[in-house]
């Protein structure tokens, strides 16, 4: 350590402190006893170039515990990421660059967002696959075009989460030997000290995980730091955890203390912290000799990048068909083409569960979209969920296009949520649908971030029939139409399921779940690519207004296609629609809207073995929703179906009811 970087940590540690104190809104603690560590890995390790902050080959740095993100900002604004002092001065103000918790695509330079404790360590094991896979892939000609580290910072916090766990055995069993994570040891949580409900060896607990661990006992020594994070990245076949023991909210009065957790210092604490630390009075000062070293650290660093352009050229030289496929991979893109192609659409006239289905066109797919990269917890052969003959990713071999997450629902899709932020990748994840109550905070963390991750859930409904309740979902999919920027994809046959997945593997800025059933269904003439609008007329009638609308999804358009003939024979005109996803559906225009669901159109019923939550916006006041108002109960799924009304008989009597 030199003295001027002791200066730099100092200024780290007040711009943070000030920026909570101007807000009067913040987390001070973290960053005054975290930031040796984090200046030590973005000045002497963390390869990155603050020119451009999306080079691909920079290494990945994420806060798992956002709380701190006052220690972010002020590194992104003295390694010159573009954030300014007025933008520090600004923290937690409303459309500011600097919200309260680190938010991906909103702030240059970070890489995922965080907050929700846990969520980090598990994103930083999917950065990590990401950049195992890519690298089997696309190092080739002794050229390593992908080659970097992910490191974490976390919390005791993030590591009393069950996430933490989860994601943490899955990297110990990957040996993803490019994740480092720096433990900020602090012993401190917002109620007190930890020992009041975190007790355990962490260490000894990453050890039995299969990890790599280290101690430095002074979260001031950056010597030391450095060592352990030299030691660390020479370990090749283990992720390392480096706890490093620290003095929450270091230099101020109230240091050591749960009070410095989560409030600013005040006025005179502040005074007193820069005092402790030898730093000028004045707010938000950086003194000329740092701007002078920030400056040639950071031309420095811009070197990373010009160094990896020149490695780049050498590979489009070498093998330019493997340049063209990378670039292709890390713009997002697919291969259209092959999705309007009519092979795509065509499937065997015949009953079939839409899990099968799914499983059909997802090896479809894998023939044209190479980078699909994803798996199951531990239910492939039930979610279908498997590419044939493409291999499992693993710690012997990292070509793999099949994850093995484990019974780790949790973890899985918050990985699914870096190795989608990461670039390059589609990834995509399954598990029985009642189970996605545990994707559930990752999920929401990928529509606030805009990431296209495809969720696979099948056993979709009562259908489940003899693993009862508990098995069965019936709220779980009014929750995930809840999520703003969700889509829901709930298909009646092959070619709706494959428009599913024709929208999941194309959009880039939504998270999608294919909602599957178990149980066979048949397959329709009139369905298409009209199910891309999510909702569209199956059956028409012969006025322009019909007498009723029979609205459903999944497997219940089987009972409002056989409802059509029976109301039809009795003289009611009728329109059959087929809703796969409400969310595509409120995408469309008003117009289009308006021709399938007509205002004029009053007496309409929808049909779902699910939740009524929702419908009500679809059937009005005078229509009704056939659904389910409670649990569901073990038994063979037919006689379910008919107990809860799923049934042609109680379609057409509810419509009769309502005209």
């Amino acid at each position: 350590m030199n003295s001027i970087e002791q200066k730099a940590v100092n200024t780290l540690r007040v711009l943070s402190a000030e920026a909570v104190q101007k807000a009067n809104s913040g987390h001070p603690g973290l960053p005054l006893g975290a930031a040796p560590m984090a200046f030590v890995l973005w000045s002497r390790h963390l390869k990155h170039s603050p020119s451009n902050p999306k080079w691909h080959n920079r290494d990945r740095f994420i806060l798992s515990a956002g709380h701190g993100s006052p220690l972010l900002y002020s590194l992104l604004y003295m390694f010159d990421y573009g954030l300014t002092l007025d933008d520090l001065k600004n923290f937690r103000q409303t459309e500011s660059l600097t919200p309260g918790h680190p938010e991906y695509g909103h702030t240059a330079g970070v890489e995922v967002t965080t907050g929700p404790l846990g969520q980090g360590i598990a994103n930083g094991v999917g950065f990590a696959m990401a950049e195992a896979h890519l690298a089997s892939k696309f190092n080739k000609d002794g050229i390593p075009v992908v080659d970097h580290y992910t490191y974490v910072l976390c919390g005791d916090g993030c590591l009393m989460e069950g996430v933490s766990a989860e994601a943490a055995s899955l990297a110990g069993t990957l040996g993803l030997g490019k994740l480092i994570v720096l433990y900020d040891s602090n012993s401190i949580t917002i109620e007190g000290r930890t020992e009041l409900a975190f007790t355990e060896d962490v260490c000894a607990r990453f050890n039995a995980y299969g990890w790599h661990t280290l101690c430095v006992d002074d979260g001031n020594d950056m010597d030391a730091i450095d060592k352990a994070i030299t030691r660390a990245k020479s370990v090749t076949d283990k992720p390392t955890l480096i706890k490093v023991t620290t003095v929450i909210g270091y230099g101020s009065p109230n240091a050591g203390s749960h009070k410095v957790h989560g409030e600013p210092l005040g006025a005179e604490n502040i005074a007193a912290l820069k005092k402790t630390l030898g730093h000028d009075d004045a707010e938000f000062f950086v003194p000329d000799d740092v701007k002078a070293y920030m400056s040639e650290l950071v031309s420095e660093l811009n070197k990373n990048e010009l160094e990896w352009n020149a490695r780049f050229a050498e590979l489009e030289k070498k093998n330019p068909a493997l340049a063209a496929e990378y670039r292709l991979w890390m713009s997002g893109d697919a291969d259209t083409t092959k999705l309007e192609a009519e092979e795509f659409w065509s499937f065997a006239d015949k009953p079939a569960a839409t899990r099968n289905l799914s499983g059909e066109v997802l090896n479809r797919l894998a023939a044209f979209v190479p980078n699909l990269f994803g798996g199951s917890a531990d239910l492939a052969p039930s979610n279908k969920s498997y590419i044939n003959g493409s291999g499992d990713f693993s710690a012997g071999d990292r070509s793999g296009m099949n994850i093995r997450f484990g019974v780790r629902e949790h973890a899985m899709a918050a990985a699914a949520n870096a190795i989608c932020a990461h670039g390059g990748l589609k990834p995509y994840v399954a598990t029985f649908f009642v189970f996605s109550d545990y994707l559930k905070p990752a999920m929401r963390l990928a529509s606030i971030m805009k990431l296209p991750v495809t969720y696979i859930f099948t056993h979709d409904s009562i259908g489940v029939g003899e693993d009862g309740p508990t098995h069965q979902p019936v709220e779980q999919l009014a929750a995930l139409r809840a999520i703003p920027g969700f889509i829901d994809f709930r298909p009646a046959d092959a070619k709706e399921t494959a428009a599913g997945w024709y929208y999941a593997v194309t959009n880039k800025s939504n998270p999608v779940a294919l909602i599957l059933t178990r149980q066979n269904l048949p397959q329709y003439s009139e369905t298409g690519r009209d199910a891309l609008k999510g909702a569209y007329i199956l059956k028409d009638s012969e006025k322009k207004t019909p007498d009723l609308i029979l609205i459903a999804s999944g497997s219940e358009v089987e009972v409002a296609y056989k409802a059509y003939d029976r109301l039809r024979e009795e003289g009611i005109d009728v329109r059959v629609v087929s809703m796969p996803s409400m969310a595509l559906f409120e995408m469309q225009s008003p117009e289009y809207r308006e021709s399938v669901l007509p205002k004029s159109a009053r007496a309409r019923v929808a049909i779902e073995a699910a939740s009524t939550y929702g419908w009500d916006k679809y059937v009005g006041i005078d229509g009704a929703v056939i659904g389910m108002s409670g649990f569901g109960e073990s038994g063979p799924k037919d006689e379910l179906f008919k107990k809860f009304g799923f049934t042609v008989d109680n379609v057409v009597n509810t419509a009769k009811s309502i005209l």
